[in-house]
């Protein structure tokens, strides 16, 4: 599961660096530009949700060792 979330994470930050190449500051919220700005916003939600997901893991393997 820890490879899986990175790998993940390693693609999202990916999709959203290539994004941020298709934006256009003269019209951020325009055509193209506009679904780059989404997809940044999406892969950077994706990027957070993944790093809860791991570090509940990591509480929940500390919570195990406990008892």
């Amino acid at each position: 599961m820890k490879i899986f979330t990175w790998v993940l994470t390693i693609m999202a930050l990916g999709l959203a660096v290539f994004n941020a190449t298709k934006l256009n500051f003269d019209a951020l919220f325009e055509g193209e530009s506009y679904t780059a700005v989404l997809t940044i916003i999406a892969a950077l939600c994706a990027v957070i949700l993944l790093q809860i997901l791991r570090i509940s893991k990591k509480i929940e393997l500390l919570n195990k060792r406990r008892k």
